[in-house]
């Protein structure tokens, strides 16, 4: 049932992503954080960066948020091996556990980190 949930959720939010623009609608929300300080964190443009690559334009997805275009590998990884644990538990349990190391995750918070960084200081 959860599993149901979520697919309808991620095809709801693709729909709305994929039909309206984030510029231009007021359905989606502004980056609290840019508000406030004037900063882009490392987040800001993801919106404009889905709407652009549902509809396959990868260069301005990639000019919206560079970060969010090149972890798409490893966000399917991750997904891809969820799905694979959830059909057969233990073929993919090592391989699941491999990618989810707390070393690998500290590595993509310490890439986020100098990602937002360095948007700040060189305007990208």
């Amino acid at each position: 049932m959860y599993a149901v949930l979520v697919l309808a959720g991620t095809m709801l939010a693709g729909i709305l992503y994929f039909r309206f623009n984030p510029d231009a609608s007021p359905l989606f929300p502004k980056c609290p954080f840019l508000m406030l300080t004037g900063l882009k964190c490392p987040g800001c443009g993801s919106q404009r960066a889905i709407h652009a690559l549902l509809h396959l334009d990868f260069r301005a997805a990639y000019t919206q948020n560079a970060l969010l275009v090149a972890s798409l590998p490893y966000l399917f990884l991750l997904i891809a091996t969820q799905v694979m644990r959830f059909f057969s538990p233990y073929a993919t349990a090592t391989f699941h556990l491999r990618i989810r190391q707390p070393a690998v995750i500290w590595t993509y918070f310490a890439i986020v980190l100098m990602f937002w960084i360095a948007r700040n200081i060189f305007g990208f």
